[in-house]
């Protein structure tokens, strides 16, 4: 499955689902960075390092900083879903769905995918 960084504002109740689905989900605040309120230049730069996709529910930054450097992981820019069995669902069809279209490693992520997250090219 793909291994995943989960930002500061990330659910942990689906960090801990998409888990038992069988990602590999490290979050910041496993990372060390409990309540430092880390940059989200720095979340991506610790998930480029750790070969890891961003998973956030931070859209418009994330899509920012893919835009001024595509060379990452990949991010998963997710809708915020009160119902965190089904956000958890949706994450894990469109992490499957792009992966499986386009063929890629499970530890890549590409694409856009709709519904509650979006996969954004990054290489």
């Amino acid at each position: 499955m793909s291994r995943l960084y989960a930002d500061g504002q990330f659910p942990k109740a689906v960090s801990q689902l998409l888990r038992d689905m069988g990602h590999d989900v490290l979050t910041v605040q496993e990372a060390g960075n409990a309540n430092l309120d880390v940059p989200d230049e720095n979340v991506l730069s610790f998930a480029i390092s750790d070969e890891r996709a961003v998973i956030t529910l931070n859209r418009q930054d994330f899509i920012k900083l893919h835009r001024a450097n595509s060379k990452h992981f990949g991010i998963v820019v997710c809708t915020n879903d009160p119902n965190r069995p089904q956000m958890d669902n949706r994450i894990d069809q469109a992490i499957a769905i792009k992966l499986y279209a386009y063929s890629l490693p499970s530890e890549r992520l590409d694409v856009a995918a709709q519904s509650a997250a979006t996969l954004i090219l990054g290489f």
